[in-house]
């Protein structure tokens, strides 16, 4: 009769037993995410945090575990390890990981900047660019620019009829050589989606990052949020200090914040749009193609 009380409930078989805790203490839900409910299950052995969503398989959440194990792995940044992955039986899929107990601010500016650039250095890639899984930010093909851009004018095109920024987006991305002379792009591991709201510390100050997107690319493309992250210039000076600026950094800037205002665009609608083609302009001028 236990047993099968037990298998009805995946998250706390699991926890009852790899999770090594004989009983649980209380289960509380946590904040912050707006597609997943989140809960931290308090017990004998430690806390644990636990998302859970009611309508989507188990492969979102084995992107994410993949993306938390791959930057876990290369011992940098403190980020929260994953532990399993399963569907609830019920329908709809869980994740079980580390708790993490977050401090009062979001740490240390220059310190994030070293750990973030030694997770890029410590992260190569054995495949080239792209990652194992598609994740939930979107696609990544093996060559960053084609793939990544042109999957989101193509989507903006489908999904809006807006064949203006498709076919700048696209003139673009035909031109792009001259920002990438003299520049050697090594594919190292980026977290993917490094937004405010993705970054925090640890109730000792030191840094943690969250929610990834995975895949291995430019690190020049981890910045391409910096719109809505915050990082000041003793981030950038510090990074910079472990991972050396490339030739034509400034010029390149936009290009990368352009996929995720494209991005925004298509998740989130028209507001994002203007910016997104002002970008791509500056660009055609630029380059006076």
């Amino acid at each position: 009769m236990t047993v099968a009380a037990l298998s009805d409930d995946p998250i706390r078989e699991w926890i009852l037993s790899e999770g090594k805790a004989t009983h649980i203490t209380k289960i509380c839900p946590v904040g912050g995410g707006c597609i997943n409910l989140a809960s931290r299950y308090g017990t004998d052995a430690g806390s644990f945090f636990v998302k859970t969503n009611r309508s989507i398989g188990p492969s979102m959440f084995e992107g994410e575990a993949l993306g938390l194990g791959a930057m876990y792995e290369t011992r940098t940044i403190r980020v929260p390890r994953p532990f399993k992955v399963g569907a609830l039986p019920t329908g709809g899929s869980y994740i079980i990981m580390e708790f993490i107990e977050f401090g009062s601010s979001r740490g240390n500016q220059s310190v994030f900047g070293k750990k973030l650039a030694e997770m890029h250095k410590a992260g190569k890639s054995g495949k080239g660019f792209g990652f194992d899984v598609d994740n939930t930010i979107g696609r990544y093909g093996p060559y960053a620019h084609e793939h990544r851009l042109g999957y989101q004018l193509k989507l903006a095109l489908d999904q809006y009829g807006d064949s203006t920024i498709y076919q700048r987006g696209h003139r673009l991305m035909k031109n792009l050589a001259p920002l990438f002379e003299g520049v050697n792009v090594e594919p190292c591991l980026l977290h993917g989606d490094l937004w405010s709201g993705n970054i925090s510390s640890d109730k000792n100050g030191e840094p943690v990052i969250l929610d990834p997107a995975c895949y291995y690319g430019h690190n020049e493309a981890e910045f391409g949020m910096s719109w809505c992250a915050g990082f000041g210039g003793s981030f950038y000076n510090s990074y910079f200090e472990v991972m050396p600026k490339q030739p034509g950094f400034e010029k390149r800037r936009d290009l990368y914040m352009l996929y995720h205002y494209l991005n925004h665009y298509n998740l989130f609608g028209s507001g994002y749009r203007s910016s997104a083609l002002s970008i791509i302009d500056d660009y055609l001028r630029m380059l006076k193609v």
